[in-house]
């Protein structure tokens, strides 16, 4: 527990709200209440204190670095502080810091000899310290032994590959990696690497160097000093997916470490950890952004390098996009946005099918990252100056290259696209290019037509200016134009979106095109390229309800369009999933409340219509035809993209999916539970919610333990808890809370992962809403799970809350289920602790409710009186008096009576047992031949 230090005017405040928190199992409440508290204080004792209660609280959320970093700080102010020493002396066992943690644990013994908690600690440490020292002298010799094959001159090249291999799996190990930086590690396996131009070795030792800084700054920055952040950049230009792959995970571990990230796991960067590593970070950074439009770059790597300035340019990550703005990494950015595959020059970039794609939503990201307006403006202001640059050119290319760059706008932020599209003569000069004979100009134009047709206010224009052009287009000898321009009028003709009574074509025409696009889709000799546009363009045209139901009847369109999303090809992520999106219905709807349509028709406002096709039969018709027809395989290729809205809508399709119970198993048995958690985690923040509604529903039916196994199921919690907000709907609060109540099941380390989200307090908050008796229920099974563990009992005891008293109140609900929920987490309860014991008897109403459940008619509800009046007895003392003194034991007497048969023999086993100590307390004479003899004295 914090320590209370109080002065002449009472406690202060931060420091009084900390202790109460913490008391209550709100361990991140505490700890911001004590961060409060210090900026508030000044030095010596009353800070000391703080900072030890602040450690407190971090060591209950698992926070072990801030836990050191408090207690050093403590230990400065107060060095022979014990209680500082040991929960220095914990965080750092848990860290693996055992040599220091036995140094704390030795110094607690010697300041505090009688300390009884520290004596385990010893002699666990010492064990350990042994043991390490054993495993450190034989892991030494495999890693000089290891890296004699690496660097030997008669070594055959297989025998290399596994020393590299060998290495890697050492280095996964804290002593092995601490041994390899040891024996200069770095600097060999960079030696390996010119040695032996091997792509096997190379990646080995690549991933070895990931290893080695993964979590750990003080060896980052020692590798980065060794390998340079030029290393970095140089191994990104390779033609290897693979190999780039393992570089760009590198990149990434360096920037983790750098700033004690990890998005993943949901952990923000450390702001003073950033801040000691800025320089480093900002080299590392501004190399990316300074190679994304290098023509010596492999398109491989430059893809790799969009991907990464897409996750670490955001807010909530480095936050670095307004210095990449104020640099030259946004006109880099541009210049790859501009470059075409049909325009090829010596100095051309190269550019794969999916860097259109990923440009844009870097693009996007960075726009999205700018926090204000001014911020905002700067980027508008750069990017009309990059397109100004090019629309001076005199040659048509310059202008071709600037309508590309306003396309990969209008496909990533939105507004910026808009902005650029506005200025005079801009749309114009792209009608005029797709009404020309040029069949790239052509090309170009018909993209960016379809983009432009985003927005309603834009469409009205393409239409008027551009519908006609598409038909012309439409009929080009050249599919690659021929199918861009179906895309443009698909879009054009759907912009009425789901609404059934808006048509700006004449009735049958979605059908017509859809038809089209199908034969493009479908056509085995069309190129990928052609059938991505063609899947683009159904996504628009599946919003009418008529097209969803004949492309859900076509199964050789379905699994053309499944082959394709499987090829995990980043490009066609968006055409894929909105039609799946379509289909399943998952998009957002308006609720439309009767009294407001009616209003809306009073005041000859238009009114959306639902196609009857679009009800609620119909779309659970095509969901179970989509899961018949293998989504799931799809959905998960398709996970793979970094486009959080991409994202959000596999989410929809999910969840759409495990809506429907009996499908459940089918998305677990086919990898969709794994793909949910990443969803849940790296995302929109709906399209998060969304995932961990899937991933509740899918908890509440199938066994947690086959559904998530190993560390997975801890992984769920945190975004299950998330749905646990007043902002979420009731169903999502009522999922939540089934799929914890089963999660709590699984194991102790589940139920810590719980109670480290301040879980407790969140379901308590629904067990106290009396107006959902469904959501009260299910918060009240889950506390009765979670009473398995050991720290919430402890916070059922603590004399400063009524939640002892609210689980007696709760047990004569009128609801049964909350009933029995309530009593049998009473019953738990008692069973484990006397103080909770004598909580029950403090509760005036307690006698009565315990002879309700007692005599209670359910069987359930009178197995858990009977336990609770059973733990009453057996707490000995005051408790088994106050039980005898009432007419609960006459109520027992009757249950065990050999005539009464309607009783479960484990309730009669039970009264029993609580009569024979209610007996052996002397409490009680027994009934011996119909004359009541008192019992010997001892």
């Amino acid at each position: 527990m914090p320590d209370v230090v109080q002065d002449a005017g009472g406690p202060v405040d931060p420091r009084e709200e900390g202790n109460a928190l913490f008391s209550r199992g709100d361990w991140k409440g505490a700890a911001r209440a004590y961060t409060r508290g210090l900026r508030e204080c000044g030095g010596g004792k009353e800070r000391a204190t703080l900072l030890k209660n602040r450690a407190a609280a971090y060591l209950k959320t698992g926070d072990y670095e801030k836990v050191v970093r408090d207690t050093d700080e403590a230990l400065e102010l107060c060095p022979s502080d014990v209680k500082a020493l040991f929960r220095r002396c914990q965080a750092r066992e848990a860290l693996g810091q055992f040599s220091e943690a036995f140094k704390d644990a030795r110094a607690v013994h010697h300041l505090d000899p009688k300390n009884a908690a520290v004596q385990p600690i010893l002699t666990r440490l010492n064990v350990k310290l042994q043991e390490k020292a054993k495993e450190q002298a034989s892991t030494l010799n495999k890693v000089k032994s290891m890296f004699d094959y690496l660097l030997g001159e008669d070594v055959s090249q297989e025998n290399r590959v596994q020393a590299a291999n060998n290495l890697l799996v050492l280095s996964k190990e804290k002593a092995g990696a601490e041994l390899i930086m040891a024996q200069s590690g770095v600097p060999k396996l960079l030696a390996a690497m010119k040695l032996e131009k091997n792509e096997q070795i190379s990646m080995a030792i690549v991933r070895i160097l990931s290893e080695l800084c993964k979590k750990d700054t003080d060896r980052t920055l020692v590798v980065l000093g060794e390998v340079g952040v030029p290393f970095l950049v140089e191994n990104l230009n390779s033609f290897s997916e693979e190999y780039v792959a393992c570089v760009q995970y590198l990149v990434q571990v360096v920037l983790d470490s750098l700033s004690g990230m990890d998005l993943r796991e949901g952990k923000k960067p450390d702001k003073v950890l950033m801040k000691e590593n800025e320089a480093a970070i900002d080299g590392i950074m501004g190399a990316l952004v300074g190679s994304v439009s290098a023509r010596t770059m492999s398109a491989e790597g430059r893809d790799a390098i969009l991907e990464l300035i897409m996750k670490n340019v955001e807010y909530g990550a480095l936050n670095w996009a307004t210095k990449l703005v104020r640099s030259d990494g946004l006109w880099n950015m541009l210049e790859v946005s501009s470059e075409l595959r049909e325009i090829r020059y010596e100095s051309s970039m190269r550019v794969s099918g999916r860097t259109p794609t990923h440009v844009a939503v870097a693009l996007e990201r960075v726009y999205d990252s700018m926090d204000h307006d001014r911020a905002r403006e700067e980027y508008r202001t750069k990017v009309m100056e990059f397109i100004g640059e090019k629309l001076k050119g005199p040659d048509i290319e310059s202008k071709v290259r600037a309508t590309a760059v306003i396309t990969a706008l209008l496909q990533g932020p939105l507004d910026v696209g808009n902005h650029c599209l506005g200025q005079k003569g801009v749309v114009e000069m792209m009608l005029a290019m797709a009404n020309s004979d040029d069949e790239l100009q052509q090309r170009v134009a018909a993209e960016a037509i379809i983009a432009a047709a985003a927005k309603k206010d834009k469409c009205t224009t393409i239409v008027s200016m551009g519908t006609d052009i598409l038909k012309k287009l439409y009929q080009s000898k050249n599919d690659a134009i021929k199918v861009r321009a179906l895309v443009g009028l698909c879009k054009v003709g759907s912009s009425g979106g789901f609404d059934a009574s808006v048509k700006l074509f004449s009735e049958g025409s979605s059908m017509k095109l859809a038809h089209a696009c199908r034969k493009f889709l479908v056509n085995p000799k069309k190129d990928k390229d052609l059938r991505k546009w063609a899947v683009e363009g159904l996504s628009y045209l599946t919003l009418d309800a008529d097209v969803k139901e004949e492309l859900i009847r076509d199964e050789a369109a379905m699994a053309a369009l499944f082959e394709l999303a499987r090829t995990g090809d980043l490009s066609v992520v968006y055409g894929c999933v909105t039609t799946l999106v379509n289909l399943t219905n998952s998009y957002d709807q308006e609720e439309m409340i009767p009294e407001l349509v009616e209003l809306a028709k009073f005041a000859k406002q238009h009114v959306p219509e639902t196609h009857i096709k679009d009800s609620k039969e119909f779309t659970e018709a095509r969901v179970r035809r989509l899961t018949e027809l293998g989504v799931t395989p799809a959905l998960v290729s398709l996970a793979k993209s970094e486009s959080k809205n991409s994202r959000e809508l596999i989410s929809r399709v999910f969840n759409a999916i495990c809506e429907q119970p009996d499908l459940r198993g089918a998305v677990v048995q086919q990898g969709g539970a794994k793909v949910l958690v990443g969803l849940a985690l790296e995302g929109t923040d709906k399209g998060k919610l969304i995932a961990a509604q899937a991933l509740s529903r899918i908890a509440i039916t199938i066994d947690p333990e086959v559904a998530f196994p190993g560390q997975r199921c801890a992984e769920v919690v945190r975004p299950i808890m998330a749905l646990l907000h007043p902002e979420c709907k009731g169903l999502q609060n009522f999922e939540a809370l089934m799929a914890l109540t089963n999660l709590a099941q699984v194991s102790p380390s589940v139920r810590q992962r719980i109670l480290k989200d301040s879980g407790i307090t969140k379901i308590e908050d629904y067990m106290f809403q009396q107006d959902h008796v469904m959501l009260g229920r299910a918060a009240t099974q889950c506390i009765a799970n979670m009473m398995l563990s050991d720290e919430v009992v402890h916070l059922y005891e603590l004399e400063d809350n009524d939640r002892v008293k609210f689980l007696v109140l709760s047990s004569d609900d009128e609801d049964p289920d909350t009933a029995k929920a309530a009593s049998g987490c009473l019953a738990m309860l008692t069973g484990v602790s006397r103080k909770a014991c004598k909580k029950v008897l403090q509760v005036k109403q307690w006698h009565e409710i315990v002879r309700k459940l007692c005599a209670c008619g359910d069987k359930e509800l009178c197995h858990r009186g009977v336990a609770v009046a059973h733990n009453l007895v057996h707490a000995g003392g005051e408790c088994a008096e106050r039980v005898v003194e009432t007419d609960l034991l006459e109520i027992l007497m009757a249950l065990v009576r050999p005539e009464v048969d309607d009783v479960p023999q484990k309730v009669k086993d039970l009264a029993a047992e609580t009569l024979a100590e209610a007996q052996r307390l002397r409490l009680i004479r027994a009934n011996t031949g119909g004359q009541e003899e008192d019992e010997e004295e001892a």
